[in-house]
C-alpha cells in the first residue's frame, strides 16, 4: 500500500488512501504538539495544582463575575477565573460598589477569590493582603508563613500560609509577580510584589463584589450550618470578629479550606 514496497502501483485507491493517512498523521502530531506547548505553558506545579483544584470546585463556586455583577442570570466560569482567555467575558460598566455587609473592602482595592486584595501603587508595585472577609474569619493566626524576599508568585498559586487551630491554610496569591517586601505585625498589607505586567484582569471589582460577598456571606453560613450558626452574625446582619473564637466546634479544617478555594 505504501510507495517503494513491492507490488505497489499507483492508482486511484492508493493515491486517496494515501491522502486520508497523512491527514490522519499530521492531526495526530498537530494534537501532539499543541499539548505539548500547553503543558510547557503550564510546567509550574503551582498553575498544575490549581487548575486540577478548579475542577473539583462546586459550581457555586464558580460563578462567573458577569452573574455576580448582575449583567446575566446563570453562568460557571470554565477557565480558572481566568478572565483574559474567556471569550464571553465583557469588561464591567463603572457601577459602584454597593452593599459590602459591614465589611471593609476600599473602593481603590482589586479583590481575589481567594479571600486577598491587590492595591495597585504608583511606583509599580502591588500590595496585597488578606481581606475583611478572611481576616474575620479567621481570627488572629496561630502562626504565619511568609516568603522570602525574592520568591515569584505564580497567580492562584500559594502566597503564603496561615496556621489556624491546626488547620494550615494555604492563601492564594492574587497575581504573578515577585515578592520584593514583607509586611510587619503593624501592616494592613502582608506582600509588596512587583510583575513584570500588572494583569488585573482576573480581578473582582466595583458591583462584582457585592455579588461576590452576598454569595460568601451565604455559603458561610451553609459551611457553619452543621454546627450551629447563630453566633455567625452580629447584631445589623455584620459579620462578628475572630468567628473562629467564637465557634471553636466548627470544622474549620472544611471551613477554611473552602473559603480560600482549596478544594
Amino acid at each position: 500500500m505504501f510507495p517503494g514496497v513491492d507490488g505497489f502501483h499507483w492508482t486511484v485507491q492508493h493515491v486517496v488512501f494515501l491522502s486520508l493517512f497523512f491527514c490522519v498523521l499530521a492531526t495526530i502530531g498537530a494534537t501532539v504538539i499543541v499539548a505539548w506547548v500547553r503543558a510547557a505553558r503550564q510546567q509550574n506545579p503551582e498553575s498544575v495544582r490549581w487548575h486540577s483544584e478548579f475542577e473539583d470546585l462546586p459550581a457555586r463556586d464558580r460563578k462567573c463575575r458577569q452573574v455576580l455583577r448582575g449583567d446575566m442570570k446563570a453562568r460557571t466560569c470554565p477557565n480558572g477565573f481566568d478572565c483574559g482567555q474567556c471569550h464571553e467575558f465583557r469588561p464591567a460598566a463603572d457601577k459602584a460598589m454597593g452593599s459590602t455587609y459591614g465589611l471593609v473592602y476600599p473602593e481603590n482595592r482589586l479583590y481575589h477569590r481567594g479571600h486577598t486584595w491587590v492595591e495597585p501603587q504608583a511606583d509599580g508595585t502591588a500590595l496585597v493582603g488578606l481581606d475583611d472577609f478572611a481576616r474575620r474569619v479567621m481570627g488572629v493566626p496561630e502562626s504565619v508563613e511568609l516568603p522570602a524576599v525574592g520568591t515569584r508568585l505564580t497567580r492562584n498559586g500559594a502566597a503564603w500560609k496561615v496556621r489556624q487551630g491546626g488547620t494550615v491554610v494555604r492563601i492564594l496569591a492574587p497575581l504573578d509577580g515577585e515578592v520584593v517586601a514583607v509586611g510587619d505585625a503593624g501592616s494592613e498589607w502582608v506582600l509588596r510584589v512587583k510583575a513584570e505586567k500588572l494583569e488585573t484582569t482576573h480581578l473582582l471589582r466595583g458591583a462584582e463584589v457585592s455579588g461576590w460577598l452576598r454569595d460568601e456571606l451565604e455559603r458561610l453560613q451553609i459551611l457553619l450550618t452543621p454546627a450551629g450558626a447563630t453566633p455567625t452574625l452580629a447584631d445589623g446582619g455584620v459579620l462578628v470578629e475572630d468567628l473562629h473564637r467564637a465557634l471553636p466546634e466548627a470544622n474549620w479544617d472544611a471551613v477554611l479550606s473552602e473559603l480560600t478555594l482549596q478544594a
